[in-house]
Order: structure tokens, then sequence, then C-alpha cells
């Protein structure tokens, strides 16, 4: 499709990677946008010409000030949202605020989740968790009834993913809150896979605590993740895992015991990780600016064209099929999927592959339909050399 059919084509320049190879793998890492780099640049101008001034006069409330920039993409309000270094420390923040002793000691998550989040759940036990990985019938998608049905009055937080890592398959997350909110416990979501590629209204899913990152549809590179609260629940949050960025005094050094800020700030522990913001607050802006609605019909619509080429050949689709319950990215189970992506990476198509789904491909409202096609033609011809015994 050509830019005058394809609007979102315009900014294919702004990634300078994607236009230079064929770049399917935004669900792993999105394309660096050239603002990113001048945002980096100006970090540095900033260390070298203001030194240590800079903390007050324009690092210290940045993860707050990037966070608003981010907020409107999962319609969170201002304030609500605080950039943390990675998904796993965010959601080690959240629950380190929960008492797992008396009668609430279950964490309810799925085996589906990401297993960064799982290591870190599991080990939680120390402090009385105990955990239940809710199962999925088909290693594809977790079935929200399932999950319901784990929720009960013992259930101190269900931690869960909104869109499944392999296979990009959407979770029905709204009933899930509401069987959480009955009980009174809280709902954890990972939204890394969501965010950036599919519309989010984190305020009326009533979601309580949210978290994601920069690295794929995002377009912000590592270092980005973030941490939603939800309001009403800021001004009782109280993390263990916690800081001197968290206390209204930071530079009184207080010693303790602890006391925290009223505003975002207070989810925060350690110094910010300042120059990932400056490169994550460029993505944000791009996707502000073109809108989630856009981004989601033409990804549908090239992720609807992966499917029909993978059935024409025969290929499982490891994701959903139906495009209104799936995200971003489709899983292709090719025969010797690691030995197919390696070839693909060769032949300068990026993409990503993972056990028990196949090769992922991810493309992105930087993807053309070219890209796309090329991906598909090379997949083709691998398989077919494989088959013969020539690859």
């Amino acid at each position: 499709m050509s830019a005058a059919h394809d609007p979102l084509l315009a900014w294919r320049d702004e990634f300078p990677l994607a236009a230079r190879t064929t770049h399917l793998i935004s669900h792993s890492l999105g394309a660096m946008p050239r603002r990113a780099r001048a945002r980096v640049a100006e970090y540095l101008d900033t260390w070298d010409e203001r030194g240590i001034r800079a903390w007050g006069e324009a690092w210290w409330t940045l993860p707050i000030e990037v966070g608003n920039v981010l907020a409107p993409l999962m319609g969170a309000p201002q304030g609500a949202v605080t950039m943390h270094p990675n998904v796993t420390q965010a959601q080690a923040t959240v629950l380190s605020a929960i008492d797992f002793r008396g009668g609430r000691d279950r964490l309810v998550c799925t085996e589906l989740d990401f297993p960064s989040c799982l290591y870190l759940y599991a080990g939680l036990a120390d402090r009385g968790a105990r955990i239940t990985r809710v199962a999925s019938s088909d290693g594809i998608a977790i079935d929200a009834r399932r999950v319901i049905d784990a929720i009960d009055d013992r259930t101190a937080v269900v931690a869960i993913s909104g869109v499944i890592f392999k296979s990009a398959a959407l979770v029905d997350v709204a009933p899930i809150v509401e069987a959480a909110h009955r009980v009174g416990a809280p709902v954890l979501l990972d939204a890394y896979q969501w965010i950036g590629t599919v519309p989010m209204d984190v305020t009326a899913l009533g979601v309580d605590y949210l978290t994601g990152g920069s690295v794929k549809y995002l377009c912000g590179g590592p270092g980005g993740g973030f941490l939603y609260v939800r309001p009403d629940l800021l001004s009782a949050f109280r993390p263990r895992l916690t800081g001197w960025v968290a206390h209204p005094e930071p530079f009184g050094f207080d010693p303790g015991p602890m006391r925290y800020r009223d505003d975002g700030l207070r989810t925060l522990n350690g110094t910010p990780h300042v120059p990932c913001l400056y490169a994550a607050r460029a993505g944000y802006e791009i996707l502000n600016e073109i809108g989630i609605d856009a981004i989601r019909a033409k990804s549908q619509r090239l992720t609807r064209r992966i499917v029909a080429f993978a059935q024409e050949q025969g290929w499982a689709v490891n994701s959903p099929l139906d495009a209104d319950r799936r995200g971003g990215s489709v899983s292709l189970g090719v025969p010797e999927a690691a030995r197919v992506q390696a070839e693909l990476d060769r032949r300068d198509v990026l993409c990503d592959w993972r056990p028990g789904v196949g090769v992922r491909l991810g493309p992105h409202f930087y993807t053309s339909d070219d890209d796309v096609e090329r991906a598909l033609a090379e997949m083709k011809s691998i398989v077919a050399a494989m088959r013969a015994g020539v690859a």
C-alpha cells in the first residue's frame, strides 16, 4: 500500500531502522525514533551545562513528567503514572505493599504470564504468599472464567498479563477486575504487550495497578518501565520497596522511619534512571500525535494478512484468529522455528521466535505492506528449502 493510501507511512522516515530493514519485531523492540537521539543529546547537554543544578531544574520530577506524557495513551489522569526501570521492579514495588499474612495470602496469576513476573511471584512465598497459577487449555490463550474461578475470599491480589507475550492473545480483563473487586482484592495488570498497539482506558477498566514498558510498541527503548496507581489508592499506598525519592524531604536525609510523599513519586525508590526517561519520552510523544486508534486499525489489517498467508501455506497460527482477540503480533508454528528465524535474520528480516508458538511477526505503524509481503515470501522460501533438505 502506498503512502497516499496509508497515511501512517508518513512517519516511516522518523524511524531509520524501519526504513533500511524489514522490521517486524516491534513486539520485542520497537524501532528508534530520530527524536530519541535528539532527546538524549538534550540530556547530555543539560548534564554538561547545568551540572548538579540539573536535579532541581529538570531531573528530579522527570519520572512524573514523562509519566504524564504516557498517561493519555492508557486513559490515565495526570500524576497517576510514574516511570521505573522495568516491569519487574514496578511490580515488586506494588507487591511489597501487600500484606500476605492473616486471612488473605493468595496471589492469582496465570501460567502464560511473562516469566520474569512469575519468578517474582514465586519469591513471595517467603512472605507467606500462596501462588495460584491458572492453567491455559491450549498454551495460547487464557480463559477469563478460569481466572475468576480461582479468585476467592483468601485472594490478596490478582496479577495477570493483559496480552499474552507468546501469542498476543488478549485476556478479557474487565470481568476479572469485577470478580477481584467483589472479594476486595486488587488487580495488578501487566500491559507490556498491550499499550502502544491496542487502545486502553485504564480508568474505565477500573484496574488498581498497571505496569508496562517502553521497549516494544511505545518505541522508547529499554529502561522506561512504568507504573499506574489508581488515584484513589495512592494516599494509602505504602510500598516496602521504597527509597529516598519517595520521601517528602529527600535532602533532609531523615534516617527514618519512612514518610511518603503525597504525589506519584511516593511509588519510587532510588535515584531515577534519567537518560532512559529522555529517550522514552520521544516515543510517547509520537504515539500521542498519531493516536492509538489509527495504530490499532493498521495493526489489525497487517496481522490479518499474516494470518491469511499462514493459513494458505498450512502453517499453524498460534495466535487468536479473530483480530479483535489478538494484540499486535502473530505467532506462526513453522517447522524448526529457531532455524527459520535465524535465516530470516541473515536475510535482514527482523523478527523472533518463542518456544511452543514459533516465529513471531510484529508490524507497527511504520511497517509497510511491502515489508510484510517480503517477510512472508522469505519465510515461505526458507521453509520450502528446509523441506527439500537444502537449508
